[in-house]
């Protein structure tokens, strides 16, 4: 039966509705999105043996000591409702499930469903998780035989929620999603599509939730091997989960700061090296101004030979240079800055002056297409592959190409 896209939001918003109160969208986006994970993983792999994520329910837990079994399954949240110890048994099978699952340690967060400065206490907890399961229970949520043709829906579902969450968690919460129509751009322009190499890798140095690094290697036609990094732990993980959503769980997602900790490094000739690819798309935070802090020792040669450093309180051409650092010599890439990369002097200039041969485009978008922030930003495409015989930058001015769609701006429809 193919589930309708309106009833699916509609119950997963109201699984927002129950939590709505004891917290803000930046922190119940966790508690929601995980119990998608959940329900979308029981769905699919319980009691599979060979599964690519093990999940089964109590009766199935291999443990032999009978007081110790706990199962990992959705359907283990379900023998819980109404009972007093509600919030402490969900706690215990979402842990459980990242004890069989090593690898998923990283992907769902350290959230507790037993906090009562959240949930409530007593009978508020009880009643708040026993309905906020339920709603996860309807048939619409049934992700075992519903089908969508030609439609990723459970991937839907996913960004119907971060793009939610991204317009309630305000200005400084927003960053973690990049519309899903600036994505599909960006993973069109650097050109992966087009490419005759068979599992190109792709790197999102700034991946937030994961969004455009899956939309670029899902662009690619023999296959790719993604790789993203970001800084917060939390949100490194709902990339991860994003990719299993999508059935990318091949992708690999690494916590940290990239300048002072870029964790894709390999050793060469003696020496530790940064991991280079032959795609890299990022949607990095604008205008970054803490982007030195630890960054002592950990240059890897990055911002050498441009003619001057990037200024210590802009980290915006700092992200290009990180970038063309991580690319093959025949690498493409696409990266969205804010316009004043266009235009900005001193430092900021002579680099700029100094990148020309790599840059292959510029893509001028509207304003207001972030959440976040509203300033107007652009698309700069690097090209290292025909650096040296490039007479010639296209350039595109889309910055009126929109429609409004609430107190946002939205691309048209033929970017979807």
């Amino acid at each position: 039966m193919a589930v309708k896209k309106t009833e699916l939001y509609s119950s997963l918003w109201a699984s927002c509705d129950a939590l709505r109160g004891g917290m803000d969208a930046s922190q119940y986006k966790d508690y929601v999105l995980t119990l998608l994970f959940m329900k979308y993983v029981t769905d699919k792999y319980l009691n599979d043996d060979y599964a690519e994520i093990r999940v089964f329910d109590r009766e199935n837990d291999e443990e032999k000591d009978e007081e110790k079994k706990v199962g990992c399954s959705f359907n283990d949240f379900v023998k819980l409702k109404g009972k007093k110890n509600i919030g402490e048994g969900m706690d215990k099978i979402i842990a459980r499930l990242k004890e069989v699952n090593t690898e998923l340690s990283d992907v769902i967060g350290n959230i507790s469903f037993n906090d009562e400065q959240k949930m409530g206490k007593g009978n508020e907890m009880v009643d708040k998780l026993t309905n906020l399961i339920a709603i996860f229970q309807r048939p619409e949520l049934d992700f075992r035989n519903n089908k969508a043709t030609g439609d990723d829906i459970i991937g839907d579902a996913y960004e119907y929620l971060m793009k939610n969450f991204a317009a309630e968690s305000g200005k400084s919460k927003g960053q973690f999603y990049t519309p899903a129509e600036v994505s599909r751009i960006l993973a069109k322009v650097v050109g992966i599509g087009k490419t005759d190499k068979r599992n190109p890798t792709v790197c999102d140095p700034a991946c937030g939730s994961g969004s455009l690094l899956i939309r670029a290697v899902n662009e690619a036609v023999h296959g790719a091997t993604g790789y993203g990094q970001e800084k917060y732990v939390d949100t490194a993980g709902l990339a991860k989960m994003n990719a299993v959503l999508h059935n990318q769980a091949t992708i690999t997602i690494k916590a940290g700061n990239t300048f002072s900790e870029p964790r894709f490094k390999s050793e060469v000739n003696g020496r530790e090296c940064l991991d280079r690819f032959d795609f890299v798309v990022a949607n990095p935070p604008f205008s970054m101004k803490n982007w030195t802090h630890g960054i002592s020792g950990h240059e890897f040669g990055r911002f050498d030979g441009y003619g001057a450093t990037p200024p210590e309180k802009n980290g915006d051409f700092a992200w290009l240079l990180h970038i063309l650092k991580i690319m093959k010599e025949d690498a493409k890439a696409a990266v969205i800055l804010p316009h004043g990369v266009l235009f900005r002097g001193n430092a900021e200039g002579i680099i700029r002056e100094n990148i020309l041969p790599f840059i292959k485009g510029i893509i001028s978008l509207p304003a207001n297409l972030f959440y976040g922030t509203s300033i107007p930003a652009c698309i700069i495409i690097l090209d290292k592959e025909n650096a040296d015989s490039r007479e010639e930058i296209f350039m595109i001015d889309a910055s009126h190409d929109f429609v409004k769609d609430g107190n946002k701006n939205r691309l048209p429809d033929w970017c979807r």
